[in-house]
């Protein structure tokens, strides 16, 4: 049944669900004692959810791959530690008041695309609220 979802979601290009459904075929197969095979599935996984920024089930994926014998770094999701020009201006509109509608008309992207980057924004900056970028400086 794992292999067959996991086909299906590769047709469909779901790559969320896809990760997620490698990584519970994965710890299935390390219980069921196939490490090798867990293997495959795990790292995939786990490179799949670091490159997303899913935190929690890269972890996930590491303590499995680990529960193999694999050696996985313990890596924080890192995008650098300086803001793209994109980023700093969304960054900026948003500190300045704008709603993520109003910023994405007026860059002409997509309201979950100014979502995106200002997630990346918070984990790049340690902030948790949009009233902290208020308070940056920008001179720069």
């Amino acid at each position: 049944m794992f292999t067959e979802a996991i086909e299906r979601l590769e047709r469909a290009h779901i790559v969320l669900h896809l990760a997620r459904a490698q990584l519970c075929y994965g710890e299935w197969l390390r219980r069921a004692n196939r490490r090798v095979d867990a293997r495959q599935q795990l790292n995939t996984a786990h490179d799949t959810f670091t490159r997303m920024g899913a935190e929690g089930f890269a972890e996930r994926a590491r303590r499995e791959l680990a529960a193999t014998g694999e050696k996985v770094r313990k890596q924080a999701i890192s995008s650098g530690d300086e803001l793209t020009a994109q980023e700093e201006q969304i960054a900026r509109l948003a500190g300045d008041g704008l709603t993520n509608q109003e910023i994405g008309a007026q860059l002409f992207i997509s309201t979950h695309t100014v979502e995106w980057h200002l997630r990346k924004v918070f984990v790049k900056l340690g902030i948790t609220s949009r009233r902290q970028l208020r308070t940056m400086s920008w001179a720069s």
